[in-house]
């Protein structure tokens, strides 16, 4: 009988309890939804190198397409065998390398502390910090390592900005950082979030290798070919709703890693998990097929036998378009540069471009991309098709685009494509 009273009396709580609770989430607002404005793939160091950082702070800049009146940054030690220690962290728009505006520095939190621990393969999201940041506008990022970092290190090989390295000691909060040493490569930083303001706000992504890294480009110029499509962009009044982020890793593979995980390994990682990311343009397989046989001094960068066959990369292509289509995104293929006359012995063969040609000729015709762009016919020799145009290739080393190269990719990209 006491049982029977005590449920009669517990259960209309229970109901008006979750009627409450329902009521609350119905009326509570929306979570702002986040773009990503900048990124970069991460990769594991090949040794300590500058990289030997004990008790100081690094300084680096990247370049939003997007803006906004906040910013998230995103940090990884994906590839840490030991937790990383941030002491401080700060954001400011940037004079150069080593210096920020006047009174633009703002502190980063996480979690609403200013130190963080990231463990092992982590990566770490900072609360959101008020600071006005336009379109195609600069931010420099500056962090405070307290302890002797161990390799390996979470970075960016080839970022082609000149970051600054500190003396010993935490100099987040000076307007300019003094400077004992330079690197290229980003450290721990791979995305830029910005609030997303209207349903018309999204983020391509360019996935692929060392020409969509922008190898060959020169030094805080900003000329790969996703970066001068972002110029693109801004011309045509696109720069507050179109970010588009530059997810290349030079040596890239498709199947194999080398000096970073494969396109099937890191793809969503890199791609699909970015917030705001609506499209995906593929550019991967030339180092499938020219990796083969090659070598690079003493160093064979793969077995000559290990050349792949088209059906080989297709089925790996299709696996990629498979894994956006179920995220709702569109993937758009890119086709696979020409190689003949590059200067890394044994890169080409004459029994590698029938392999080439074919795996071309299906992006052209299978339709299983959402759309195409033809990279290989807009760089290609007329006369001999299986080389670059010289005006439109490196004179270093004959594969990575030039300068009017990069150029000529970004001005071939249908504005269209991305609605």
């Amino acid at each position: 009988m006491r049982h029977r009273i005590a449920c009669t009396i517990l259960l209309p709580c229970l109901v008006l309890l979750c009627g409450l609770r329902q009521a609350g989430a119905g009326n509570a607002a929306p979570p702002q939804s986040w773009l990503t404005t900048w990124a970069t793939s991460p990769q594991q160091s090949l040794s300590d190198g500058d990289l030997a950082l004990n008790g100081q702070t690094i300084r680096q800049r990247m370049r939003v397409t997007v803006g906004g009146h906040q910013l998230r940054v995103q940090l990884s030690n994906a590839f840490g065998k030991t937790p990383l220690v941030i002491g401080n962290a700060t954001v400011g728009i940037p004079l150069d390398p080593a210096s920020v505006a006047s009174g633009s520095i703002k502190a980063l939190t996480f979690s609403g502390k200013k130190s963080v621990t990231i463990p092992p393969g982590a990566p770490m999201l900072s609360d959101p910090v008020d600071i006005d940041l336009p379109a195609d506008g600069e931010i420099s990022v500056s962090l405070y390592l307290p302890q002797k970092l161990q390799s390996p290190l979470t970075m960016h090989s080839l970022a082609l900005k000149t970051g600054i390295i500190s003396p010993a000691g935490d100099f987040t909060a000076s307007e300019h950082m003094p400077q004992a040493a330079k690197t290229e490569s980003s450290l721990f930083i791979t995305a830029l979030l910005v609030p997303r303001t209207s349903t018309r706000q999204f983020t391509v992504v360019a996935f692929g290798d060392s020409i969509t890294d922008g190898n060959d480009s020169p030094l805080d110029g900003e000329r790969s070919w996703p970066a001068d499509f972002a110029r693109r962009l801004k011309a045509a009044g696109r720069a507050d709703s179109v970010a588009i982020v530059n997810q290349g890793i030079g040596g890239n593979q498709l199947r194999r890693d080398f000096a970073g995980v494969s396109a099937l390994a890191r793809f969503d990682r890199d791609a699909l998990s970015l917030p705001g990311v609506r499209y995906v343009v593929l550019l991967e397989g030339i180092n499938d097929l020219g990796f083969p046989g090659a070598r690079m001094g003493e160093m064979q960068l793969a077995p000559a036998d290990s050349m792949p066959g088209a059906d080989d990369l297709i089925q790996a292509y299709r696996q990629l378009i498979a894994r956006a289509h179920v995220r709702g995104i569109s993937i758009i293929g890119a086709t696979v540069t020409p190689f003949e006359g590059t200067d890394l012995p044994g890169y080409y063969a004459d029994f590698k471009e029938p392999v080439r040609e074919a795996v071309n000729h299906w992006i052209r015709t299978s339709h299983a991309f959402d759309a195409v762009i033809d990279f290989d016919a807009l760089l290609r020799d007329p006369v001999e098709p299986h080389r670059a145009q010289a005006r439109l290739i490196s004179p270093m080393d004959h594969l990575h685009p030039s300068v009017a190269g990069y150029q000529a990719m970004a001005d071939a990209v249908d504005l269209a494509l991305f609605r």
